[in-house]
């Protein structure tokens, strides 16, 4: 009897001891995936229960702004709980690579060529470019086609913009202006004079947020303001009376990309969301269904959404190097914004 007690202990002790170390071992649940989200809740639920669907794996989501979860990856660095970032873009990000797992998906080669993952870290998929929003209702006869346009005299304090150093949407048209203004220069002279004179006609007013430039147009307090394109096109859908404008001189694509983190748990199956999101069935539903704009290459897009190929991008943009000289141009930006008030 004592035998049998024994030998059925030390069976005990076995299992459990080869399910401890396959546990630990391991440290996730093979079918399981951690994503930090600070895109839209259409964005989130047009893709993550699809993925679901298609793939079998469960997806937990943490949903909060970009600048928490940026800081909540930085302090779990030594212990990743998530595996995803799916937040910000290169501008944002570039600064932070060690954060982040080297990976390019085999759908790269499928994206637009001006947006596919050049760093090896984050990968494009979905872009909110900069446009003019503007009221048809109140904005007469006034020509709104390009950045030139924003210097009549006509929209002298009428023109909603907000802060470049505290608004990302600000900071984004700001580039855009530099870009196409210094005719792909946005450190030359001639793209810094067409901004000083753009914040005289601004004649001091500012807007406090990014959502009051396009709801302050939205609502009629101004004619014209610059903002995203997706708030536009909601705008657009919801039967208000404004209109999306890509500026002539060009705009430019800030690529929301998808990142893995760093020694991810659950790194295969970060693998496969960061594919399921390149891919074309995912491109070709948002494109036709949502308001966000598709990188992929031929993607299809809704019928109110202005085909990409009718834009022109501006002249030598380059992500990268804007994120590093985010500080330089917010600094300049500061100095001619004071020089006006003088």
């Amino acid at each position: 009897m004592k035998k049998k007690t024994l030998t059925i202990l030390i069976l005990v002790v076995i299992g459990s001891v080869l399910f401890g170390c396959s546990d630990s071992s391991s440290g996730k649940d093979e079918d399981t995936l951690t994503i930090y989200t600070a895109r839209s809740e259409s964005l989130n639920n047009a893709v993550i229960p699809k993925f679901e669907e298609d793939t079998g794996i469960k997806v937990e989501i943490v949903v909060a702004g970009t600048g928490e979860l940026v800081t909540r990856v930085e302090s779990e660095k030594n212990n990743p709980m998530g595996d995803i970032l799916w937040a910000a873009d290169e501008t944002m990000l570039s600064s932070k690579k060690e954060l982040f797992e080297q990976y390019i998906s085999p759908e790269d080669e499928n994206m637009i060529p001006e947006f596919r993952n050049k760093s090896g870290y984050f990968s494009p998929a979905f872009a909110d470019p900069t446009v003019f929003i503007v009221n048809e209702n109140i904005i007469g006869d006034i020509k709104m086609e390009g950045f030139e346009d924003l210097l009549n005299p006509e929209l002298k304090g009428k023109i909603s913009f907000g802060d470049p150093t505290a608004s990302s949407s600000a900071f984004q048209s700001l580039a855009a202006m530099l870009y196409a203004m210094g005719d792909g220069d946005p450190m030359s002279d001639e793209a810094w004079d067409f901004v000083e004179k753009f914040i005289a006609n601004l004649d001091g007013k500012i807007a406090g947020s990014s959502g009051q430039v396009h709801k302050g147009v939205a609502d009629g307090e101004y004619p014209v303001g610059l903002t995203w394109e997706d708030p536009v096109v909601q705008y657009e859908i919801n039967g208000a009376p404004v209109s999306v404008v890509f500026p002539a001189e060009g705009a430019i694509f800030p690529g929301e990309s998808v990142q893995i983190i760093k020694d991810a748990k659950n790194m295969e199956n970060a693998k496969k969301f960061v594919d399921y999101v390149l891919s074309e069935k995912i491109q070709n539903l948002v494109g036709s269904e949502l308001t966000v704009r598709p990188l992929r290459d031929g993607v299809e897009l809704a019928d109110y959404m202005v085909p990409t190929e009718d834009i022109k991008l501006a002249k030598n943009y380059d992500e990268a190097w804007v994120s590093e000289s985010k500080d330089k141009i917010t600094e300049k930006f500061t100095e001619v914004l004071e020089r006006s008030m003088d």
